[in-house]
């Protein structure tokens, strides 16, 4: 009896397993299968492809727009990681580090921003882009979502610096280091792990946001990112499917190429940069 019950945990937790990855992964089976049979477009795509075709990709790419719709993402997406990676890498490191006026309250409006519901700043973020002439442009888009990606990128990187011992610092500098090269060579790996996190985040932000893209581009189709582009395969009365399953599979492949690029920078930077040298 005592030899069965494990035997039935297990086989039980084995089932709920399996149960919550066919629950998870069964939509993204859907949508690349759906892609590649001929009869989706119809509405009439079955479990398994009837006619395997590249039509539909071929048709995205081409007629559909596509590709300039990947191009204007992929620039909104580099963009806003790096720009905000640097931005929230600097003033986490002068939030935990630095001693000066009003820091407690940068840092109490830092977090009082992340409560707030996104949705409730596309009017401000709307009309402050507007002010500066830049609607309808890929540079306003950018612009929005740097300020959306700083303050929870800003917050997460100052715990990150915080965890890091003063010591290791201080021996640098008694070692004959400039701050460029501690930072460089001592702090910066060991942060590491944060950066690349707060960049996964600033770019699936970046890539698949709809709501703010369409704010800011909304009268501008050839500055369109892959969210909006989307939207032009819904018809009034009827919906291309099979296009519409090419193309969210087009981009979803840059969010995973990204994501396993990065995860060896996560892991690595876990064990780099305490060694003196």
């Amino acid at each position: 009896m005592s030899t069965r019950r494990p035997l039935l945990s297990r086989i039980g937790i084995g089932v709920a397993i399996a149960a919550v990855l066919i629950f998870t992964l069964f939509p993204v089976y859907w949508m690349v299968s759906s892609a590649f049979d001929k009869k989706a477009s119809s509405g009439g795509q079955s479990f398994l492809p009837q006619e395997f075709t590249f039509d539909h990709f071929a048709f995205v790419l081409t007629e559909g727009g596509f590709g300039t719709f990947l191009r204007n993402s992929a620039i909104v997406a580099l963009a806003t990681v790096l720009v905000s990676a640097l931005v929230c890498l600097l003033a986490a490191v002068a939030v935990a580090r630095f001693r000066f006026k009003l820091r407690t309250t940068v840092l109490m409006l830092i977090l009082i921003v992340q409560m707030v519901p996104l949705e409730a700043l596309v009017i401000p973020l709307f009309l402050q882009v507007k002010s500066l002439g830049l609607l309808n442009s890929i540079l306003g888009l950018i612009i929005v979502y740097i300020a959306l990606s700083l303050a929870f990128g800003i917050w997460m990187l100052r715990g990150f610096v915080q965890a890091v011992p003063v010591e290791l610092e201080e021996a640098a500098y008694i070692d004959g280091a400039s701050w460029w090269r501690m930072f460089r060579s001592i702090l910066l790996p060991l942060v590491m792990p944060g950066l690349v996190a707060t960049s996964v985040f600033s770019f699936i932000t970046a890539w698949n946001e709809f709501i703010f893209a369409m704010t800011m581009l909304g009268g501008a189709a050839d500055q369109y990112t892959v969210a909006i582009g989307l939207k032009s395969f819904f018809g009034l009365h009827s919906n291309d499917w099979g296009s519409i399953m090419a193309a969210s599979t087009i981009i979803t492949i840059p969010v995973m190429i990204f994501f396993v690029v990065v995860q060896r920078k996560l892991s690595s930077g876990l064990v780099a940069g305490a060694v003196k040298g």
